[in-house]
């Protein structure tokens, strides 16, 4: 059973230098591409208000054993009518780049490649901040080449880059467009109405005032006033709490909740969770039903919906591309879990942990990446019994940038920008020369690092990388080391 972790810190290790120009000048002599990739980065940041925030947090890590939370906005693009004569026209869609990887990502590449790139990683391979074990793969995305590995294929504790498995499953086995209902049914005498959880973490209460705005239509054209309030979250099986118990990291499980169960105004990091997500959310609702002129009798109870009844109001999540994002950006337990859960429903196994795990790796299988000694005990990485090698999380993410496997695109998207967003808000700074270059998931339990991503190197490859490290005595110092070698992959000789 994973260790309980306490309430973390706002504070990322080593504060970052003031200033978006500061952040930018990290390169010396950069070339062309380079200062336009960085513009880009920079375009993006400005255009989102400076809506990531800063102060990075790895969700139920090794950081959530300090203080408090940062309560920041979430992120996320503006959203546009499709029907708005004044949104923005549609982006061109661009000729695919890269060429289809071949069934394996475990080639080798030309020998002088990978001497090269040994003599770039290799010593900084050798920091003693990277603790007892380590682990490295790099691979070149457009060949499916690998141009590194050191302990590739050794099974390790990968902490929060677990989540890229998790959401390369969800998206192979839902696709992108999914999106995840909450419903609600009413009985034919309009006696009962059921409030029908699908799974949505992100439910919020806007989204169940629309629910009770149209169920009261619906019940009010049928003549009834008053009715009996029934919540159904049966979607899910199994514990309700995850193994590291009670936790301000992640909510119990439910298949009914608003906010993730969070009880107070953040909509990412450690918060206060109640202990019934399912109740809450019913109760909420209850007084929203109130409040559009329907009486509720009695207090809520949980219940499914009677045999003949008909859904009257529906409420869709964001696509499931939009989740996967999210999740990746603030390393989002909850989210990372349901998905896991709804990969389960996708192939038939019990919504809870285990069907979570058979479902997960079911799906990685059909990639044809090495699994030997993998374990996805969770879909979180808050489970210390997760293992998983170098050699999959970078391929998961080759994969990701095929041209043949579209629809993985959002784990590319969804990876935190150094220097800028999610969890790498606040990892890379002015003497970082990976700042905004690098895409990454990060890692972090107590003695143990991990960082996986992508950068495009100094020849205009994308390369998919993963490093992993435990045994790791001093955090902050096996961050800088994980982050010191992803730089390396962009600025390094090849």
């Amino acid at each position: 059973m994973a260790e309980p972790v306490e309430r973390p810190s706002t504070e990322p290790p080593g504060t970052p230098d003031g200033g978006l120009k500061a952040r930018l000048g990290v390169r010396g002599g950069a070339n062309n591409w380079q200062f336009t990739a960085v513009s880009a980065v920079a375009g993006l940041a400005l255009a989102a208000g400076v809506v990531l925030a800063a102060g990075p947090w790895d969700s139920g890590q090794r950081k959530a054993e300090r203080d408090r939370a940062a309560a920041a906005e979430r992120t996320g693009g503006a959203h546009h009518d499709p029907g708005d004569p004044e949104g923005p026209a549609p982006a061109p869609s661009a000729p695919a780049v890269l060429a289809a990887l071949s069934g394996t990502v475990t080639q080798d590449a030309p020998a002088g490649a990978v001497r090269d790139l040994r003599s770039v990683l290799d010593p900084l391979m050798e920091n003693d901040a990277l603790g007892d074990r380590r682990a490295a793969v790099v691979i070149d995305t457009a060949t499916g080449k690998r141009l590194y590995g050191k302990g590739a294929d050794a099974p390790m504790t990968p902490a929060s880059t677990v989540k890229i498995a998790t959401t390369v499953a969800a998206l192979g086995a839902l696709g992108p467009a999914h999106r995840i209902p909450t419903t609600v049914r009413v009985s034919d005498d309009l006696r009962t109405v059921t409030l029908v959880g699908g799974g949505d973490p992100t439910l919020d209460k806007a989204a169940l005032r629309a629910l009770a705005t149209g169920t009261a239509r619906a019940l009010k054209a049928g003549k009834a006033a008053s009715v009996r309030l029934h919540y159904d979250a049966s979607g899910y099986s199994g514990p309700s709490h995850h193994p590291i118990g009670p936790n301000e990291n992640i909510a119990p499980m439910s298949a009914l909740m608003v906010n993730e169960g969070r009880q107070d105004d953040s909509s990412k990091g450690p918060a206060p969770r109640t202990e019934d997500p399912a109740g809450d959310a019913a109760r909420t609702f209850a007084g929203l039903l109130d409040h559009a002129g329907v009486t509720t009798k009695g207090a809520p109870a949980p219940g499914r919906p009677a045999k003949k009844s008909r859904t009257v109001a529906t409420h869709l999540s964001a696509p499931l591309s939009g989740l996967v994002e999210r999740a990746l950006t603030n390393s989002d337990n909850d989210i990372a879990e349901a998905l896991a859960r709804q990969t389960a429903v996708a192939a038939g196994e019990p919504a809870d942990f285990n069907g979570g795990r058979r479902a997960v790796t079911a799906q990685l299988k059909k990639l044809r990446l090495p699994l030997k000694g993998v374990n996805v005990a969770d879909g979180s990485g808050l489970d210390r019994h997760d293992k998983v090698t170098a050699a999959l999380l970078a391929g998961l993410l080759a994969r990701a940038a095929d041209p043949a496997h579209p629809e993985l695109r959002p784990v590319l998207t969804g990876l935190p920008v150094a220097g800028f967003s999610g969890t790498l808000s606040g990892r890379y700074t002015t003497k970082a020369g990976g700042t905004g270059f690098i895409r990454a998931k990060t890692g972090t339990l107590t003695g143990v690092n991990s960082l996986a991503g992508t950068v495009v190197d100094t020849r205009g490859r994308l390369l998919a990388f993963a490093f992993l490290a435990s045994g790791t005595t001093a955090p902050t110092e096996a961050q800088a080391a994980l982050d010191k070698l992803a730089t390396a992959l962009g600025a390094g000789k090849r």
